[in-house]
């Protein structure tokens, strides 16, 4: 059968740097895995130290955060996830990230298919985070580093 014989690969957490998420924050870091060019989804880790707020944001397509480590919430809701926890957003949700002030840092998995649209109280979009601006921030790093950079977009 075909399937059989697609590429499996594992990439190794050590092998990617972490990335400031500039020009939004330089204390937020990034750890692109994955920045598929097909589907328009990114598969990182994002690193952020406690109480740390990032923009409000609303997604085009759906979103699943697995919280590593640390608390976090969204300013909108009631609810806290933990380690362990697993959210899952609806494509066109807005949010504004905070990491609890507990003194941990939160690092979480996060899966995003489409964009990440970064709007202002009117709801008007400041700026478009993609699988595309992964890249290009990720080898912007690494030639600024001088760290070889691995091809993200693709597994394998």
């Amino acid at each position: 059968m075909l399937y059989e014989q697609i590429h499996t690969a594992v990439i190794e957490d050590e092998s990617i740097p972490w990335v400031p998420f500039a020009p939004y924050s330089n204390e937020v870091l990034i750890k692109y895995f994955k920045c598929d060019p097909i589907r328009g989804e990114t598969i990182t880790l994002l690193k952020a130290p406690a109480g740390t707020v990032m923009p409000r944001h609303r997604h085009t397509g759906t979103v699943i955060v697995y919280t590593v480590k640390g608390s976090w919430k969204y300013v909108e809701h009631d609810w806290i996830a933990g380690p362990g926890s697993i959210v899952f957003e609806t494509a066109g949700s807005s949010h504004t990230p905070q990491a609890l002030q507990n003194g941990e840092e939160v690092i979480t998995l996060n899966i995003v298919v489409g964009d990440l649209l970064f709007v202002n109280e009117q709801d008007q979009i400041l700026a478009i985070e993609s699988w595309k601006s992964g890249v290009d921030r990720y080898l912007a790093f690494c030639t600024a580093a001088a760290v070889e950079p691995v091809d993200i977009t693709a597994f394998g």
